[in-house]
């Protein structure tokens, strides 16, 4: 069974400024499945539409064109969306909230019975490590301790599916080793994890399947046999499948 389903979606963007109307491109004709319980990594380089595909799964961009379902139903599914625990990249959290009190807004708004709430919370803040943080203010919080208690947030309702947007980003090596676990554990339980990243260390350390997204593009499709054991095989497979943007080349210098 496929828990997330794309079938030929394309996105563009128009923004309009002085009288002039700009159209860019989000993903084009993009179909993608992600079966149940695996854990599918998508990679590209910055601008590749890695974050589109996300907001159009979650139902927050409406496709020009194809279709977008969610364990069976089209989205955007209120339904469906309480089944899902969403990490964004660069998460905005209110500042003179407590980590705390942060995660309990969520836990309300994510539906957890008032019964559950507050033992909720405290799991999910011992799970990232910010338990002992939890009492001080968003504002006194590093990038990487404003990370974990955003990965909280979308934890604290035990979704059905995690959606992870970078999820690494602003983390120091040790709790980028931790979150790896996180994301192996979720698999174990039987969770299915999607995110998206320009790490490829990290990517392949913990993917079942990964897509590689160029241009808007599903460029290819990585199967577990094609890198594992094989140290560098997935960086290989990725410069060779991914371009550059015309406005960019490449770093050249002389030794």
């Amino acid at each position: 069974m496929n828990t997330i389903t794309l079938q030929g979606v394309t996105k563009r963007y128009r923004r309009a400024h002085l009288g002039r109307v700009r159209e860019t491109l989000g993903v084009s004709s993009l179909s993608l499945e992600v079966k149940a319980g695996e854990v599918f990594g998508l990679l590209g380089l910055n601008g590749s539409g890695k974050t589109t595909t996300i907001k159009l799964i979650l139902g927050l961009h409406a496709p020009n064109a194809g279709t977008v379902e969610v364990l069976g139903k089209p989205m955007p599914d209120l339904d469906v969306l309480g089944k899902i625990g969403y990490l964004p990249e660069g998460a905005y959290i209110n500042r003179y909230l407590s980590g705390r009190e942060a995660v309990a807004l969520f836990a309300t708004l994510s539906g957890v019975p008032p019964a559950r709430r507050g033992r909720a919370v405290d799991e999910v803040l011992e799970k990232v490590g910010m338990a002992r943080a939890a009492s001080r203010r968003i504002s006194e919080y590093s990038k990487g301790m404003l990370q974990r208690i955003s990965l909280a947030q979308a934890l604290v309702h035990d979704p059905e599916i995690l959606i992870l947007d970078e999820p690494i980003t602003g983390l120091d090596p040790l709790a980028m080793r931790e979150v790896r676990a996180l994301i192996l554990w979720l698999k174990g339980r039987g969770k299915t994890v999607f995110f998206s990243s320009h790490d490829i260390s990290e990517v392949e350390k913990v993917s079942d399947r990964i897509g590689i997204l160029a241009g808007g593009r599903l460029a290819r499709l990585v199967e577990p046999s094609e890198w594992r054991g094989r140290e560098g095989r997935l960086e290989e497979i990725f410069a060779s499948t991914v371009t550059r943007s015309e406005d960019i080349g490449p770093i050249r210098f002389q030794p």
